[in-house]
């Protein structure tokens, strides 16, 4: 029996991996997820390692974007056409227009071209797959460089945002003694209660931490805030 994975990635512990993780479950909830975080100085990703090895013919992997299946464009072509070939469906859902299935319906598409002479048809068919092949290669590295550079513009309007705040004179620091409920604590906090065994969740400490990518410190500082308001 086919079976469903899906595959998160973020580059550094700073970043919140929840994201991937909740558009995958609400599209494929019965999915099994695969995730890892690692900095730019360690490249060996043992979960997408771990995962390719394990996948079967006719399995399904799901990724949020294709920017999460690979560090750049030329390994992320080799692990597609590597799984592609191995009969393993690949689904981004940011980017539909390149799962394995729009090739396959393409080859089959052209099936119709097939005619009695076994050789002449097989060097048509190889040609044809050969095109779609190259064709594929090519959408696919659009596909991620237009991802990497929604990264890297979002990146820069945040340093953008924080030069002209501190210019202005703002604060961007928290004044100590003071306590500053700010968005991105907020929605912290209501991760950990909607997650945290202690508040009616299923996960131990340990695992929200890594699964919401935050320090152990303000964790825990979080949920004793959660605790005392309670």
């Amino acid at each position: 029996m086919s079976k469903i994975y899906g595959y998160c990635r973020i580059s550094h512990i700073s970043q919140s991996i929840i994201r991937q993780i909740e558009n995958i479950g609400k599209e494929y909830p019965k999915a099994k997820i695969y995730q890892e975080v690692y900095t730019g100085t360690t490249t060996d990703r043992k979960e997408w390692t771990k995962l390719k090895k394990l996948v079967k013919a006719g399995d399904t992997i799901v990724f949020d974007s294709v920017s999460r299946m690979s560090r750049n464009s030329e390994e992320g072509i080799n692990d597609y056409m590597d799984l592609l070939e191995r009969d393993i469906n690949l689904i981004f859902l940011k980017e539909p227009y390149i799962n394995t299935d729009v090739y396959e319906e393409q080859l089959k598409a052209n099936e119709s071209l097939k005619i009695d002479d076994t050789d002449l048809n097989e060097t048509i068919m190889k040609g044809i797959r050969e095109y779609l092949k190259r064709l594929a290669t090519k959408q696919i590295r659009i596909a991620f460089d237009q991802a990497e550079k929604e990264v890297q513009d979002l990146r820069q309007r945040t340093k953008e945002g924080l030069r002209v705040a501190k210019a202005k004179g703002k604060t961007l620091g928290r004044v100590e003694g003071s306590k500053i409920e700010t968005k991105k604590s907020k929605e912290v906090k209501e991760k950990i209660l909607k997650l945290s065994k202690e508040f009616g969740g299923n996960l131990k400490d340990k695992e929200i931490m890594e699964l919401i990518g935050i320090a152990r410190n303000t964790y825990y500082k979080y949920k004793k805030e959660l605790s005392e308001e309670r």
